[in-house]
């Protein structure tokens, strides 16, 4: 292995003596040099080598060409002609001898795909772009599976090698090994495109009148036909979603309005099954042309912009009502409320824009295709009509009568219009909903009755619940409330009425040992009963426990010479990993440093 090493290291002397030579480095930084690729290499050349090791090199070389760059751009005016003369000979080698450590890497790592493109970022910044293409093809032969490298490829060969036919055979290879990607059915679309384009362009430059860009073709605009073959032959027997894709693509480029109209008509003829379809031609009326005296003036503008979105509403209504389906009412609202939204100074425009939304959500409503989701918009758009709101929050509980979000959206907003009905209806609301997702009305349940009523009914159901969670968070709040409203005597006998009460829950015992340190003459009796109690229930696992016990005793109110005992107990009872953290923590306590 040494003689390796030293072979190597006899290969760099020639660069590094130019260096010095040029006077970009000094002989100590050269030794220095040399003394780190040293230890690299005999890491390289070890029996079993680490990727790490590889990579530190390679970050060590490229360091070094940055070092080079640095130094040439500090001391320009004197080196630069001598560098460039000895360009070559320096970073030639350095550039070649990173990409041979990358490869022998990308070999015994074939699965690192940022090992890859590690390499590939190093070609471009190096300007070694041949080596590039070499990189991609070695990688597509391990990585065929990923979809995105195709793309990278493609994309490499045509911006950076100048190659459509290049990239254009890597996306044809990519649609063999992913027939169904649409990401890459897009890229390879956008890609003929930039080719026509740069064609284009070239018969621009030579001034012709006529240019067949297709060999062999007779028709005046060649280059659009054959993207319309392109069209057919890979992209027609796809969703609305993909052709949309294609058309926006399209749009970016000022020569393909024949090619827009194309799909466009495709579109329009086998797609209207989509909702997708209705929504982008409905969009596209916000396009039309505006009257040019009108939009001088603010209410111009206003007017024309209620014509163009009346426009729109037309084909979504001719979409209604042909496709009544929930997408296309979905599509339908969305748009309305986009619009409405939208700032404007001018009051008609915002009194038309809500009216027209409140007509989508009651009438997508009534055909039972409104998503749970609008209900809330639709309920702040009538919050200027008490019986209206009231009557939304009642139409969405029925509509959605097993969600918790829409019971607490239909019950806070009848709490805030003072109904009477808010008793029934949280009742109502529980016989519905899922009892594991219950918590939130459980919750907004108790703030309810203690703005409105004794609470002694909804503690009394909240805490015989079935479900453990629901009824350990009552517990907690039926606390708070007995202190806030009876005082600590009403508290402690609440404590004592429910601590036998299992679930249990950690927070009910320190909540109460809370309430007992805030008294002004705690008293050490009751809060080794908390804690004690606290024990029976989570004293096997849970290790801050004791230690917080300890702590007390160690306090004002407590007798140090209880906290030998409960250590012992501790040590007992405590299970698993909680033996060690309450160790390490009780040592941290003795010494003062907890």
């Amino acid at each position: 292995m040494a003689e390796i090493v030293q072979h190597r290291i006899e290969e760099r002397i020639p660069e590094l003596e130019q260096l010095e030579r040029v006077g970009l480095f000094t002989k100590k930084e050269v030794k220095s040099i040399i003394k780190r690729a040293t230890a690299l290499e005999y890491k390289l050349h070890r029996l079993i080598v680490n990727k790490e090791d590889f990579i530190a090199y390679i970050q060590v070389g490229c360091l070094n060409l940055s070092l080079i760059l640095h130094h040439l751009k500090k001391n320009k005016e004197i080196k630069h002609i001598h560098y460039q003369f000895k360009k070559e000979e320096i970073e030639f080698p350095v550039i070649h001898r990173i990409n041979s450590v990358f490869r022998r890497a990308t070999n015994k790592w074939k699965d690192d795909v940022q090992l890859w493109l590690s390499h590939v970022a190093f070609c471009k910044k190096w300007a070694t772009k041949g080596q590039i293409s070499k990189v991609f093809s070695a990688m597509l032969a391990i990585h065929p599976d990923k979809p995105a490298l195709w793309i990278m490829a493609a994309k490499n060969e045509l911006e950076d090698r100048n190659s459509s036919e290049s990239a254009r055979h890597l996306f044809l290879r990519a649609l063999r090994f992913h027939p169904d990607n649409k990401k890459v059915y897009q890229e390879y679309f956008r890609m003929e495109l930039l080719h026509c384009e740069k064609l284009r362009k070239q018969k621009k430059e030579l001034e012709k009148a006529e240019m067949d860009l297709v060999r062999g073709g007779s028709k005046k605009n060649s280059q659009i036909w054959s993207l319309y073959l392109l069209y057919h032959r890979f992209f027609c027997p796809i969703e609305a979603e993909f052709v949309i894709s294609l058309l926006n693509i399209a749009a970016i480029f000022d020569f393909t309005k024949e090619l827009q109209d194309f799909i466009l008509q495709d579109l329009q003829a086998n797609y209207t099954e989509d909702s997708l379809t209705w929504d982008f031609m409905a969009k596209r009326e916000l396009e039309a042309p505006g009257a040019g005296e009108e939009l001088q003036t603010a209410k111009g503008r206003a007017s024309d912009i209620n014509r163009r979105e009346e426009r729109c509403c037309q084909v979504y209504e001719e979409a209604v009502k042909s496709l009544s389906t929930e997408p296309m009412w979905t599509c339908y609202v969305a748009f309305c409320l986009e619009r409405l939204k939208r700032k404007t100074n001018v009051q008609e425009l915002k009194e038309k824009r809500q009216e027209r939304q409140l007509g989508v959500l009651q009438r997508a409503h009534d055909s039972s295709l409104l998503k749970e989701e609008y209900y809330k918009n639709w309920i702040l758009l009538s919050s200027g009509d008490v019986e209206g709101a009231a009557s939304v929050a009642m139409a969405a509980t029925q509509r959605y009568s097993q969600s918790v979000s829409v019971w607490s959206l239909s019950l806070r907003t009848l709490m805030q219009l003072g109904s009477g009905d808010v008793g029934r209806l949280f009742q109502e609301a529980l016989t519905h909903v899922n009892p594991k997702e219950s918590l939130p009305l459980w919750q907004l349940q108790v703030q309810w009755s203690v703005a409105n009523q004794s609470p002694e009914e909804t503690e009394a159901r909240g805490l015989l619940s079935a479900v453990a969670v629901v009824a350990m968070e009552m517990k907690e709040r039926y606390l708070d409330w007995s202190y806030s409203t009876g005082g600590y005597k009403k508290c402690r006998k609440t404590f004592t009425s429910l601590q036998e009460n299992r679930p249990l829950s950690k927070a009910f015992f320190t909540r109460m040992i809370e309430i007992e340190k805030e008294q002004e003459t705690p008293k050490m009796n009751n809060l080794r009963d908390y804690y004690e109690r606290a024990l029976q229930e989570f004293g096997t696992s849970d290790d801050d426990l004791w230690l917080h016990y300890i702590q007390e005793e160690l306090g004002a109110f407590g007798q140090p010479e209880n906290c030998g005992k409960i250590h012992w107990r501790a040590m007992k009872f405590l299970e698993g990993e909680s033996v060690e953290r309450f160790t390490s923590k009780y040592t941290l306590l003795q010494t003062g440093h907890l």
